[in-house]
């Protein structure tokens, strides 16, 4: 496998605006955050983006920005992650089979907090929502999409980590290990499927980015000193895109230096 940081100086990479023109991504937690800025990204290159997401007004707020802007008409996906039964990702499949027949991206941005608190301390109906929004479902949702993504020419899986899913940190509980999942997800995933020439899995890591969820975690930080979710595209782009064949398994950082 090849080493992704090696080849690509992301701070220099620069996507022609039609790179992602005719692919059809589905993105979660598309309605805030860096799941809404990969949205608008992806639409800004020529995708056709499904925006999936628990709270509609968000969602609808951004298919008519995303017109606006001049992208592909998108698609609204009403699902609650962690509500959803299996015939919610069977509506899911039947709808995007029926109006694509393929899917050629996949983000898995989804995912909640959960509490910050010690093991001994931690609630356990917490615990199991937190690994089942953050993991479960990428995994359920990755298994139920693999037959759209096999008929792409060429479709491209990406999940999100964390840096708390490669080192352990006190008081991260279940979204650390959540993303240590995640990681191990994307490693058996990317092998599994290392015959395949028109499919790659990989996984990236936002770093520190200007979000709620940093904000409930760190609420006396400088928000002024981290970036902004669209400063952070140039890797979600890359790995969507034709300029990312041949990378598979990787786990990239989006901001290596903030660790």
């Amino acid at each position: 496998m090849k080493n992704t940081k090696q080849l690509i100086d992301f701070n220099n990479y620069k996507p022609s605006d039609d790179l992602l023109s005719g692919r059809v991504i589905l993105v979660t937690g598309a309605g805030d955050g860096i799941g809404r800025a990969a949205a608008m990204s992806y639409a800004h290159h020529g995708a056709t983006v499904i925006l999936l997401g628990r709270t509609v007004k968000k969602l609808e707020k951004l298919y008519d920005e995303i017109l606006a802007a001049g992208g592909p008409r998108p698609s609204i996906v009403h699902m609650d992650l962690a509500k959803a039964q299996g015939e919610h990702y069977q509506a899911l499949i039947d709808g995007l089979t029926d109006e694509f027949g393929r899917l050629d991206g996949l983000l898995h941005n989804a995912g909640i907090l959960g509490d910050m608190t010690p093991i001994e301390h931690y609630d356990i109906a917490t615990w199991q929502r937190v690994l089942h929004v953050n993991l479960t479902a990428v995994f359920v949702l990755t298994r139920s999409m693999m037959p759209l993504l096999k008929a792409s020419a060429d479709a491209s899986v990406v999940m999100v980590s964390s840096g708390v899913g490669r080192r352990g940190r006190a008081y991260w509980g279940a979204y650390a290990v959540s993303k240590f999942g995640i990681e191990g997800l994307t490693q058996v995933l990317a092998d599994e499927t290392e015959s395949h020439d028109n499919l790659r899995v990989n996984c990236l890591n936002p770093g520190a980015t200007r979000t709620q969820m940093r904000y409930m975690v760190r609420p006396g930080e400088d928000r002024d000193k981290l970036k902004r979710p669209e400063e952070i595209m140039a890797p979600y782009v890359f790995l969507m895109g034709p300029d990312s064949r041949g990378v598979h398994g990787q786990s990239i950082d989006c901001q290596p230096s903030r660790g």
